[in-house]
């Protein structure tokens, strides 16, 4: 391939590219074991959308914000209008919505799969306001994770759950509108141990089907087993038309929330290669990230990640999928293996910077967020609000 049609396709890719940002990945979160919190975190709304408009601005790829309906809009219609004006203000637009299952007291053993119909209704309610709010805010789409499980064998009915969940799901999929859908997301431990209501990417295609055609499977790059094949369950769920998106992240051990990229570089791209396969799912698969920082900068690890994305598309973009199918088809095993890492080995740095160039955008979004001095100043004006929540939380 020559070095103007590798060019031609990179930029090609980069201009369709859009990967939504996380409101809680900006916030100071934690694990089970504690909070390290940051100077610069955003403790309110409109410092989220602040700081998710300074990556945009840097990086050109995030528009978009994904709202968490607990901890972004408390007050749920009411908080409308204020969504409305910061987007203006910060030139983004309201994302994904996300419901939260797994917080209140009451979800305790479970949420929309809880032994107590009127904690079920509870949860369904929920699940009602979150599309009415994504309704009013134009959002597309409902993602949604269920944390409801099991600890001990035999305390739970599993086919009860199963008959429960369902209900719930399909009653929410009749309130969407045409342009909306729920995106099902899996996991298949924590915080539930012995038995997780959706385990894995099958149940989430059934439950989806049930639910309606407006449902789709969300995959968290985090939610696996140690070795899956991810990007097999993808070519499956495209084959299927049913990829509603993914929730991006990495992992060493389990759901590690770590930045892109870091630790299996590799496989980010052999997840890309087959969307690119599939020309349709360009437009059609959301593009998410679903990560908290504790150690690193959180605006720094978001810019980190969308670069890494960025640069990972690219090389997925440089495939030659004529001569790889043909290849595939005479099963020149070799042949092929090469042909694919070689893309895979590229460095789209040097075209990746055109772009950015092209698009009057820093070449470098890392080192011009350092330079801008952003993330000192807003360290230094939320510094004394966030000590003194860290010596509340001490």
């Amino acid at each position: 391939m020559r070095e103007q049609e590798k060019a031609d396709r990179i930029h090609k890719a980069l201009d369709t590219f859009r990967i939504e940002l996380p409101s809680w990945g900006f916030a100071n979160t934690g694990t089970r074991f504690g909070k390290y919190l940051q100077p610069a975190a955003a403790s309110s709304l409109e410092e989220k959308f602040a700081d998710a408009g300074m990556v945009h601005q840097l990086t050109g790829a995030s528009p978009s914000l994904a709202l968490h309906v607990e901890w972004d809009l408390p007050r749920g219609l009411g908080d409308v209008p204020e969504v409305r004006s910061l987007e203006k203000k910060y030139g983004l637009r309201a994302g994904s919505i996300n419901p939260n299952l797994f917080q209140s007291q009451d979800y305790k053993f479970g949420s929309i799969c809880n032994p107590d119909p009127a904690i079920r209704a509870k949860a369904t309610d929920h699940l009602l306001l979150s599309v009415e709010l994504g309704k009013r805010l134009g959002s597309c789409d409902l993602s949604l994770w269920v944390a409801d499980g099991s600890n001990y064998p035999g305390t739970q009915s599993i086919r009860k759950r199963i008959e429960w969940m369902t209900e719930a799901l399909t009653t929410a999929h009749a309130a969407l509108a045409p342009n909306q859908r729920m995106l099902i997301e899996y996991k298949p431990f924590e915080p539930a141990f012995y038995h997780t209501d959706i385990a894995d990417w099958g149940m989430a295609t059934e439950l989806a089907r049930a639910a309606g055609p407006q449902a789709r499977v969300l995959v968290d790059t985090g939610h696996h087993y140690q070795g899956q094949n991810i990007e097999q369950i993808v070519a499956w769920l495209l084959h299927l038309n049913l990829l509603g998106g993914f929730h991006f992240n990495d992992r060493r051990y389990a759901d590690d929330d770590l930045t892109l990229g870091s630790i299996d570089p590799y496989q980010v791209f052999r997840i890309f290669h087959e969307i690119l396969n599939d020309p349709a799912a360009i437009s059609s698969v959301a593009f998410m990230i679903d990560q908290s920082h504790n150690l690193k900068g959180k605006i720094e690890a978001m810019v980190q990640t969308v670069c890494t994305a960025q640069e990972l598309f690219a090389r997925a973009a440089l495939v030659d999928r004529e001569r790889l199918a043909e290849l595939q088809q005479s099963c020149s095993l070799v042949e092929a293996e090469e042909l694919f890492r070689s893309a895979f080995w590229e460095d789209v740095r040097p075209v990746v910077r055109e772009w950015r160039r092209a698009h009057k955008l820093n070449e470098d979004p890392l080192q011009a967020l350092a330079e801008s001095g952003y993330v000192d100043r807003i360290a230094r004006e939320r510094g004394e609000k966030n000590a003194c929540a860290a010596a509340s939380y001490a």
